[in-house]
């Protein structure tokens, strides 16, 4: 779909901002075929999973095969290799198998459609969008950038994954959006090889020291293996072993573990089909709001981090992804007293050799992290405090740093009365950026009245925007339901902000 902008008008800032009339709305037909275990909908518990494989081979073996093919002929069009899938979720399941049975083919696949299920992963909704440029951009005409847009889709049980559109840039504001590819997939989840330093600090966050962690230290190599650490594991001293404490230590080392994985899509499959689905237990309830920034290293190499809100349904945590090319994903957790809240955003580039963020921390300012490894993070100063009437509930931002020749651009998001987000813009200094140079006195972007409602009313959120030559191009999610785009000279925009006082963001 290719769109031209069109003026509107709009509260606010509105006669800086070209609203655009594009809009990307949720699309209940993109749907996954994901395990599914009767009776451990919620809560997780009292499986039926015996009780329907007895069912299942008490067929005969006629009305096994007539049932499957009538399952793949209603199913297999709508996804990506189902046979692969059931073939999957039967081997999940087949331990619950006698040994001694004996299957064909064709039951085990159905053994393993019914513990299929199909998900809408936006059934509900698709918001909070991000914007890069993406890593390929060949082919393209004068004035042309490719970009990849992220996005939060949220299903049934307001779970939450993450999308990826791609499109194109053009001259004069044009935006053309790519039709998705028809079957989203999953990838496939493998353990990495863990840092010594980071699975350390992870296990001090949640747990201190402790002559476990002391004795890992000691044997464990650098980067290493999950083999290794169970084999390590296994060479505990047997008094170690009979103590109560020990074991909560190792329930943690299984969680850190488990919430650090490597992700990896086929070649054959486009960016739109491949969802960031939740598979570690910090996320067992939703990926939320990545906001993708395109780094680049001291050396010139580039490469892509998102920062996103990992949620396993009482406890929130910063988390990172971390890509070259969208194919291939490695996430970790984050630590440190700056990596805590949600909204956690990365400056494109080390300052000083720094690694720098922006950070909620204390879930109602923006202050700036600081780390050397972009791992652990500590608290900055704080560059943004509520004090206009729009934000005084809390402030926070809408995406990564953008640099400029006048500083570091960085659109904000204040709540105000009745919950209202409205996004806002700050300027920081390039080589300062604990050091605020100015603030729109209003906010850039509030919600108008056909923007207004949805899934969240009152809401308009960004988790990052791209910039393309002079202008500032601006994905953002309308009342929590779907996307919009708008677009802002950048030139107009630092011009109409007003010099800061402070740190704390009043203007003079």
């Amino acid at each position: 779909m290719s769109t031209q902008p069109a003026r509107t008008a709009a509260r606010a800032a509105g006669d800086l901002i070209t609203r655009s009339p594009l809009r990307l709305a949720p699309d209940p037909s993109r749907v996954i075929a994901k395990l599914f275990v009767p009776g451990e909908e919620v809560p997780e518990h009292d499986s039926r999973t015996a009780r329907v494989i007895a069912r299942v081979l008490a067929l005969e073996e006629a009305q096994a095969g007539e049932a499957l093919s009538a399952t793949l002929a209603s199913f297999a069009a709508r996804h990506r290799d189902l046979r692969a899938t059931f073939a999957d979720h039967f081997e999940t399941v087949a331990h619950r198998i006698p040994r001694a049975a004996t299957l064909s083919d064709a039951r085990r696949l159905l053994i393993g459609s019914y513990f299929t299920q199909e998900y809408a992963i936006e059934g509900a909704a698709l918001c909070n969008p991000s914007m890069v440029a993406h890593p390929d951009q060949n082919g393209l005409g004068p004035g042309e950038a490719r970009f990849v847009l992220s996005a939060r889709a949220i299903g049934e049980g307001h779970f939450s994954c993450i999308e990826l559109r791609t499109g194109v840039l053009g001259p004069g504001g044009r935006i053309d959006l790519e039709q998705p590819a028809p079957h989203p997939c999953l990838g496939r989840v493998r353990p990495p090889a863990y840092d010594l330093r980071q699975f350390e600090a992870m296990l001090s966050a949640t747990g201190g020291d402790d002559e476990v962690t002391a004795f890992l230290h000691r044997h464990l190599p650098g980067p290493f293996l999950a083999a290794e650490l169970e084999r390590t594991l296994q060479k505990l001293p047997t008094p170690l072993t009979a103590r109560q404490g020990t074991h909560r230590t190792i329930e943690r080392i299984r969680w850190i573990t488990a919430s650090t994985y490597d992700l990896e899509f086929p070649a054959d499959t486009a960016v739109s089909e491949r969802v960031l689905w939740p598979h570690a237990p910090t996320e067992r309830h939703g990926m939320e709001d990545a906001r993708f920034v395109r780094f680049t290293d001291d050396d010139g190499d580039c490469s892509y981090y998102a920062t996103y809100t990992a949620f396993d349904g009482a406890t929130v945590t910063p988390q990172c992804l971390h890509t070259t090319d969208f194919r291939t994903f490695h996430v970790t957790q984050l630590t440190g007293s700056a990596s805590v809240n949600k909204g956690m955003a990365l400056f494109p580039r080390r300052i000083g050799g720094t690694y720098l963020a922006l950070s909620r921390w204390d879930r109602e300012t923006t202050s700036i992290a600081t780390s050397p490894d972009n791992r652990n993070w500590t608290i900055g100063a704080a560059v943004h405090t509520p004090h206009r009437p729009w934000e005084l509930t809390q402030v926070g931002n809408c995406g990564s740093p953008i640099e400029t020749d006048a500083g570091w651009l960085v659109l904000t998001h204040g709540v105000g009365p009745m919950r209202t987000y409205t996004i806002g813009a700050m300027l920081l200094d390039l080589d300062h950026p604990d050091q605020v140079i100015a603030h729109l006195p209003e906010p850039l972007i509030a919600a108008t009245a056909h923007e207004r409602e949805g899934y969240v009313p009152n809401v308009v959120y960004s988790c990052g925007a791209m910039r393309h030559h002079d202008t500032l191009v601006i994905p953002y999610g309308t009342a929590d339901t779907a996307v919009s785009f708008a677009t802002v000279p950048i030139p107009d925009l630092i011009s109409r902000m007003r010099r800061a006082a402070h740190a704390g963001g009043q203007e003079l």
